[in-house]
């Protein structure tokens, strides 16, 4: 059996190559980071034939190897470092027949390292409504290397590639283009200097520390000696290199590839005039957003509330099967209920990346980005700012991340102090039980949702509060200087549903494992907290059936008030009792007061916490909504959660940072405490005071 080696998927963005990696890899994929920088990585393995397994590295898009961004950065930096443990054996290159002649200057410059390079053709499918022609095998004698035409839509073609990547070591490493024909004197030069290197790494090298200055690798013995161009004269090698590779693909397709324009079908620029325009697209987007909530709404009430009362259930259950004691008490009163307040939200969680996903897939998104660009640039933010704000839906710690790619500090430190602001899925599950408690069900228009139309306000809230905000900074900052927005707009297509299923199943358990960790800990903090305590608490019993002596009540009643008293005289309770006097003004008693403190781990910890907290000493089967649904305020007898303190508490989830996670990638990419106890201390306090406003204005 051959041992495993390594394969690059490498392609500029839009190229569908997170479709073949997709294909390739199924579900056995890794997400994380490259150490010491916030780029994702994602990896998987591919089984080939005869038992061989490839190790497949997903790297970020890139347009050339002269790098821009952070992200075209890490692969150059991993195709010119041999001593990688993920450098590639083999570089499989992935274009879209529609744009062949840009994706071919990556191509050319990728085979030019002397690494084994296949060139994968996506999109196949579309040939024939583009009526494009390519003649593979004189493409492949002119590039000299082994070309795959794929469709991932149609999954057609991989077969043939998978054989094409089993087979690495017989293509051919002939460079394209002869690097010495950019400068010949320089690069006679270099050669005479550096006899044993690569002159086309060397060249790459050199010219990336153009764009990036220092930059951390090992530098090659006599560098120091050896008397570089200036920076400009580097500039213009480097586009003269450009030129010269566009001259080469430029006589090549035009050998071996035919487009009838007249025969081609497009209906882009028709989508595209209703879609981007300055006024509909507005609506359409609006409308977009209503039919996303109000089918999180509808759809997932079903298995929410399958899930909901199993959990129940599961809890008594316990408590009346396995042996009585504290482990038992721990097991139904502390971890299935704190695991039961997140696991309920994977439904809608769910819905919310598939739909998100489809946006994706289908092009849309870019048009999203592109529309919204015009609202951003009024309020002080580059274009590329956007991209981090609605990734913020799904999370803001990979939202924060994405800021790299401005490369402007203070747009891209405004842009990381507000990008909290929008509504993140973690959000989603405080917002959804407090709507279902607050707000009525029902339809306006006789079709959309109030809990619905309330939940989309909650989005709209969060980003109108960030793109204020950022105007704020603006003002305060003084940003002089503004970067140009630049994105390009893929085709319409229809989704690839393999791509969005492992994208939802993905991100949905990204969030659940990430959630279930802290919520399980926290869950046993909070169980072991409440349930024990000082003084009167280890003499419940005695004292409230002492205090209803005179009147008649049933045991379960009794045994419900021992329960209520033993919870407000435990630790948890002593401690919620302290903090009461700050939260009380926002209509909020001591139980809530706890949950918006361990909330503080995560926010989706809220709901667990008080499922933990309502749970502690209730034998009745009933749901964590029916519990939350049932508390009263004790002073005047009504429902804890009416519309005033519903409102007050949805204010101060949508404003206040929450989140400890993101505290700390704020003070990564910032360098610096000074950000985010910033961050922290004016969203708490715009929070603070808006649900206080809210509460009093209501109530």
């Amino acid at each position: 059996m051959a041992k495993q080696f390594n394969v690059a998927l490498i392609g500029n963005p839009n190229t569908g190559k997170t479709s073949v990696f997709n294909r390739l890899t199924g579900l056995n994929q890794q997400v994380g980071n490259y150490p010491g920088i916030t780029v994702e990585k994602k990896q998987g393995i591919c089984r080939l034939d005869r038992g061989v397994k490839a190790h497949v590295l997903d790297l970020p898009g890139t347009y050339s190897l002269n790098a821009s961004s952070l992200d075209e950065n890490v692969v150059i930096e991993l195709l010119l470092n041999k001593n990688d443990k993920d450098f590639p054996d083999v570089a499989v290159v992935v274009t879209d027949i529609e744009n062949l002649k840009r994706n071919l200057l990556l191509f050319t410059q990728i085979k030019d390292l002397g690494i084994p390079t296949i060139l994968v053709i996506n999109m196949a499918d579309r040939m024939k409504r583009k009526a494009i022609t390519v003649d593979i095998a004189a493409l492949e004698l002119r590039l000299e290397t082994k070309i795959a035409l794929i469709s991932s839509r149609e999954n057609k073609g991989f077969e043939a590639l998978k054989k094409l990547i089993t087979n690495y070591k017989r293509l051919s490493v002939t460079p394209c283009l002869n690097a010495s024909s950019i400068a010949p004197e320089y690069f006679d030069r270099l050669r005479k200097t550096f006899p044993n290197q690569d002159i086309y790494k060397l060249w790459l090298v050199i010219t990336q520390d153009v764009n990036f200055g220092k930059l951390d690798r090992n530098q090659l013995k006599g560098v120091t000696s050896f008397k570089t161009e200036s920076i400009s004269n580097l500039k213009r090698l480097q586009q003269k290199e450009t030129i010269k590779r566009y001259q080469f693909i430029n006589q090549v397709l035009k050998e071996t590839l035919l487009v009838d324009k007249e025969n081609a079908k497009d209906l882009r620029g028709k989508l595209d005039r209703v879609l981007m325009h300055t006024f509909w697209g507005y609506v359409i987007f609006l409308g977009v957003l209503l039919l996303i909530f109000q089918a999180i709404f509808d759809w997932s009430s079903y298995p929410m509330d399958f899930i909901d009362s199993t959990f129940a259930s599961l809890g008594e259950w316990a408590k009346n099967t396995l042996p009585a004691g504290d482990f038992t008490n721990l097991i139904a009163e502390g971890i299935i209920p704190g695991l039961g307040g997140i696991i309920i939200f994977i439904p809608q969680i769910a819905f919310l990346f598939f739909f998100i996903s489809i946006l994706e897939e289908s092009g849309y998104m870019s048009r999203v980005v592109f529309l919204m660009d015009r609202v951003m640039r009024r309020f002080g933010l580059s274009g590329k700012s956007v991209v981090p704000l609605i990734a913020g839906t799904a999370c803001a710690i990979p939202a924060i991340m994405a800021t790299r790619n401005i490369e402007n500090w203070k747009e891209r430190l405004i842009t990381i102090l507000v990008t909290p602001f929008t509504t993140c899925s973690a959000r989603l599950p405080v917002y959804l039980i407090i709507i279902a408690l607050v707000i009525p069900d029902q339809r306006v228009l006789g079709i959309f949702s109030l809990q619905a139309l309330t939940l989309m306000f909650m989005y709209l809230l969060g980003f109108g509060a960030a793109i204020i905000s950022a105007w704020m900074l603006d003002k305060v900052l003084q940003i002089r200087s503004k970067t140009f927005f630049v994105i390009e707009m893929p085709n319409y297509k229809l989704p690839l549903f393999k791509n969005v299923g492992i994208t939802v199943v993905e991100k949905t358990k990204s969030f659940v494992l990430g959630a279930g960790k802290i919520i399980l800990a926290i869950s046993i903090i909070l169980w072991v907290l409440a349930s024990y305590g000082p003084g009167d608490f280890n003499n419940a019993a005695t004292i409230v059936q002492r205090e209803n002596l005179e009147t008649s009540i049933s045991q379960n009643q009794l045994e419900t008030k021992i329960a209520a008293f033993k919870l407000e005289h435990s630790y948890i309770g002593h401690a919620g009792k302290f903090i009461e006097p700050a939260v009380r003004p926002l209509g909020y008693d001591w139980k809530i007061g706890i949950a918006l403190i361990s909330s503080f781990a995560a926010r989706e910890v809220f709901v667990g916490t008080l499922a933990t907290i309502y749970s502690v000493g209730n034998d009745d089967v009933e749901t964590i909504k029916n519990r939350m649904a049932a508390e009263t305020n004790v002073k005047t007898g009504k429902p804890l959660f009416n519309f005033a303190s519903g409102v007050s508490l949805l204010l101060f989830y949508a404003f206040a940072m929450q989140c400890m996670s993101t505290l700390a990638v704020v003070k990564r990419e910032t360098n610096s405490w000074k950000w985010p106890l910033w961050q922290l201390i004016i969203m708490t306090a715009i929070a603070y005071i808006t649900a206080l406003g809210a509460y009093q204005w209501f109530k």
